[in-house]
């Protein structure tokens, strides 16, 4: 059991899970240490890499819903659509050659620690495993947190 009282995640989901903050730790200290040709490269692939988590946690909750056992609610639907769809808006600043990163990485972050809200419905629905939370927390809360950093140092 984890602090938060659910069951631990499978190993393997626990390992690749943590992994997956590795690039968004590697691009916060890139635009940190705040090398000029470094730190666009970083920047555009801490943009791209945070879109890419959104959208994937949309298909992830898409997947559950679709293997359950009873029709899942109508908002999980909506929800699980909702993440490209703010990934894509968070590109329209970078297309149009507005301020960019800081307001589409503020996004990005703000909707990764909101995604949050979707894992705990999706719980309380019983569309997830009960370890599910015990691993979307620290890394929503973790990938969102190092998103919304390298958005303020940009």
């Amino acid at each position: 059991m984890t602090p938060l009282g659910n069951p631990s995640p499978p190993p393997l989901p626990r390992w690749l899970g943590y992994a997956g903050l590795l690039p968004q730790v590697l691009a916060l200290i890139a635009v940190a240490a705040g090398d000029v040709g470094g730190r666009f490269t970083a920047l555009a692939l801490s943009y791209a890499y945070a879109a890419l988590i959104l959208s994937f946690l949309g298909g992830m909750w898409w997947g559950l819903a679709a293997q359950a056992r009873a029709p899942a609610p109508r908002w999980v639907w909506f929800a699980a659509v909702a993440p490209s769809l703010i990934a894509l808006v968070s590109a329209v600043p970078w297309a149009t050659g507005d301020a960019w990163p800081g307001p589409s990485m503020a996004l990005l972050g703000l909707s990764l620690l909101g995604s949050l809200f979707v894992d705990y419905r999706m719980r309380a629905a019983g569309l997830c495993p009960d370890w599910w939370l015990s691993l979307r927390l620290p890394l929503s809360i973790g990938l969102g947190v190092l998103t919304l950093a390298i958005g303020y140092l940009a």
